[in-house]
């Protein structure tokens, strides 16, 4: 009799005849997911982490599995600097700690206020380990994942990982911190021990497991790609001539370029300008929505070189976003040559619901520009080749017809390969695997007593 029959018949004789093998497999495993989910940010923060952990959580609810989230008070919020310590929504039950803003628009300050929700989480496992038999972690903060390494060693309980962003690396790459710093050999071994004691680790693209593999290579066979992904019922297009942010901006009469979400240090924000240099004297209007480390530069250099072909805006309210990414006619997505594979940008799958056409500004190796070509959504750019952007930027604001048909064509793409429920799906077979895995162990050790 093989393993799953046997499990099936001894603990659910009522239902296992009913079922085939693989759909018993499914149905153990589901059941007896009880899952943690540890993320910094959480809405009401605008912070994109906290948006995607939000959807994901929701839709796994509504796959049956409960969840607790535990998370931050709001340091990135629009209306409340609060937010409920404890809220349900269905199956998800979330739980908010208090929160630190040390200077949050510094690293040192961002360091700090990690390490602290980083500790709270931490005891939070404490009090509560047995609520759960499955941890899922982020990298928000960096530094997170070891929470569930310690858990796994105090409590044996379980972990995956989802890396948003890949540290020390990060750091190296934009020259914090050496790469023969102490710190970063500690890192890295921090990083080592915790992926091979994980039960699974999620990366968002291929770059990214090709070096999280070469880092560690034993773990080759638990990493799994799961990429972001966009809500196409939730932001949907619309005409500029129907959209009130459109007009509220006097952005629906000119050809509008628009980046929206962070601008930070892995973003490369200087193509962006050349481009805009190359058609200052067009109806061609740039709009940056969005904060970051690179924002007050960017608005400095527009005005040292005196181009008023730019709009900047602050963080739109989550509501206001399916008109925001709407009120373009191209959106743009950028990632610097030196942070390639290390971070995947989350806007470029709202502007794929947007119905717009992308312009990708990315490495020649960036998995982006297979998607982009695959697509068939709009182009891709070489890091500092303003000149080539431009060129396309008027292309399109000469043959509106071009622009909406790669709008429509990456939709589509988008609601074949990236929607919420497509990725959840994804998301609890990974995780469906971590705890039948562990659960197998128990079993076999039970019947060797």
């Amino acid at each position: 009799m093989r393993l799953n029959e046997w499990i099936n018949q001894k603990f659910f004789p009522s239902i296992s005849t009913q079922l085939e093998p693989t759909e018993q497999l499914s149905f153990k495993t589901h059941k007896s997911l009880k899952l943690s989910v540890i993320t910094q940010f959480f809405p009401p923060d605008y912070a994109a982490t906290g948006q995607l952990v939000e959807e994901l959580v929701r839709n796994l609810g509504q796959q049956g599995v409960d969840v607790e989230v535990f998370t931050s008070q709001p340091g990135y919020a629009f209306q409340s600097a609060t937010a409920p310590s404890v809220e349900r929504q269905g199956r998800v039950r979330i739980q908010r700690s208090r929160t630190a803003q040390l200077w949050p628009g510094r690293i040192r300050g961002k360091a700090i206020n990690g390490v602290l929700y980083t500790v709270r989480a931490f005891l939070y496992l404490m009090r509560g380990w047995r609520r759960s038999n499955l941890l899922l972690l982020t990298t928000a903060p960096p530094f997170l994942p070891i929470v569930g390494y310690l858990a796994h060693k105090f409590f044996r309980l379980s972990y995956v990982c989802i890396l948003y962003d890949l540290y020390p690396d990060i750091a190296i790459a934009l020259g914090v911190i050496s790469k023969h710093n102490w710190m970063t050999r500690l890192w890295q071994k921090l990083n080592q021990q915790i992926w091979l004691n994980a039960k699974g680790i999620i990366v968002l693209s291929p770059g990214m497991k090709q070096r999280v593999v070469a880092h560690c290579p034993q773990i080759a066979d638990k990493v799994s790609v799961i990429h972001s992904w966009a809500d196409p019922e939730w932001i949907k297009p619309i005409d500029k001539h129907k959209n009130w942010f459109a007009w509220k901006y006097n952005l629906v009469n000119k050809f509008t370029v628009l980046y929206s979400g962070n601008m930070g240090r892995c973003h490369d924000i200087d193509t962006i300008v050349q481009a805009a240099r190359y058609l200052h004297d067009e109806p061609i209007q740039f709009v940056c929505i969005g904060g970051g480390a690179k924002r007050n530069e960017l608005i400095e250099e527009v005005k040292v070189l005196g181009l008023n072909n730019f709009l900047f805006l602050p963080y739109q309210d989550q509501q206001v976003l399916p008109y925001s990414l709407t009120a373009c006619d191209l959106a743009l997505v950028s990632v610097d040559a030196s942070s390639e594979s290390m971070v995947v940008p989350s806007k470029l799958y709202s502007a794929l619901a947007s119905g717009r056409p992308i312009a990708v500004i990315c490495s020649q190796d960036s998995y982006l520009r297979e998607m982009i070509a695959e697509a068939n959504c709009g182009g891709t750019f070489d890091n500092g080749d303003g000149y080539s952007l431009a060129q396309f930027i008027r292309l399109l604001s000469n043959d509106p017809q071009l622009a909406q048909s790669m709008g429509k064509s990456g939709r589509q793409y988008l609601r074949s390969h990236f929607t919420p429920k497509i990725i959840s799906k994804q998301y609890l077979e990974v995780l469906q695997q971590a705890i039948f895995a562990e659960g197998v162990v128990t079993l076999s050790e039970s019947r060797t007593k």
